[in-house]
């Protein structure tokens, strides 16, 4: 019997020890920080609601819903015949308001200026003629020989031909000096203003042609041939579906492990063993209750931070409303994802 003892109190022994190593390794282990931190989430599609920047009949529409579409790729267009009507003639009042400013810096032609040379010259002849007659009959006058009504017409013409000459003289003197700085200055800025109106109706005539904003999917077509656009009312709405968006909240108790820019995997149940590409974009600065659509192991009482992930999505298998998981490596930098014009340019 005492035997027996000593073999329970060995087992007992033994079991404890076990007990005790078993508590190590993995309570203990629970309790060391990890350095990876799992986010649980949706899948979010942003849309764009594609409208023409101007108004007019639609002319063709060009995709179907459920169509792929790239960046910059024409899907509709207006009917563009008011607008080329408006571009031509802004077209030709620039020309016009070119050519008057050419001739004012040009100045006056030398045929001008030989002109009114010509004109003085003749009206300082008729000057020296009616000053002769007018001095003859000045003695005649004097001498009672005319009367005092032909003295006043006589007078009268001399008087006109040195007002001739002296508009002649005005004429050479301005055709010498050419058009007033005043002048050619406003004749300069009427032709920029011809200009700001014919790239406006140029402008005008590109907005008649609708391109996709960047890459995605057509989810609703709105309008048809034949209707009327304008900027208010879309035309399309369109999926923007790479990258998507991941809304998940992160607990307060994490909120200073991550940063915007912070790289991230995002895996499905969707596709076991397949994780896609992604990064932080955005952290609430407002707290909130954890919302109830959230799978979480802490309480629902608890105040998080809602979360924007960006995922890269090249084959379009993350659709709206699909629950992801997200894990960020928490031994990272912060700005990992900052400034890259395209991060998912590589997936």
């Amino acid at each position: 019997m005492p035997k027996l003892i000593k073999v329970l109190i060995v087992l007992v022994l033994v079991a404890g020890a076990a007990a005790g190593a078993y508590y190590h390794f993995y309570y203990e282990q629970e309790r060391k920080p990890s350095d990876r931190l799992a986010l649980y989430g949706n899948v979010d599609i942003r849309q764009v609601h594609l409208a023409f920047h101007a108004n007019g009949r639609i002319l063709h529409i060009l995709v179907e819903e459920g169509d792929t579409v790239k960046k910059g790729q024409l899907v509709a267009e207006l009917d563009p015949v008011r607008y080329e009507a408006n571009l031509a003639r802004a077209k030709a009042e620039v020309a016009a308001q070119d050519q008057v400013l050419a001739r004012m810096l040009a100045g006056t032609r030398h045929q001008e200026i030989a002109e009114a040379r010509a004109r003085l010259a003749a009206a300082q002849a008729t000057l020296r003629d009616q000053a002769n007659l007018h001095r003859r009959n000045q003695g005649l006058y004097q001498r009672k020989a005319i009367s005092s009504q032909t003295m006043d017409t006589i007078q009268a013409q001399y008087e006109n031909a040195q007002q001739a000459v002296n508009q002649a003289q005005q004429s050479l003197d301005l055709a010498l000096e050419g058009p007033r700085q005043e002048d050619i200055a406003a004749a300069r800025a009427q032709l920029e203003a011809l200009k700001a109106a014919q790239a406006l109706a140029q402008r005008e005539l590109v907005d008649t042609k609708l391109y996709a904003p960047e890459n995605g999917v057509i989810q609703q077509r709105i309008l048809q041939p034949g209707d009327m656009a304008s900027p208010s009312v879309p035309a399309f709405t369109v999926a923007l579906n790479n990258p998507v968006w991941v809304r998940a909240y992160l607990p307060e108790t994490e909120l200073g492990k991550v940063a915007p820019g912070m790289s991230a995997d995002v895996s499905t149940d969707s596709f076991p063993g397949k994780t896609y590409k992604g990064w932080v974009g955005y952290i609430s600065p407002t707290a909130e209750f954890t919302p109830k659509t959230v799978e979480t192991t802490d309480l629902r009482t608890k105040l998080v931070y809602r979360v924007r992930v960006y995922v890269c999505n090249p084959r379009n298998e993350l659709r709206l409303g699909m629950p992801v998981t997200v894990n960020i490596p928490l031994k990272q930098k912060a700005d990992a994802h900052r400034g890259q014009s395209d991060p998912c340019s590589g997936s």
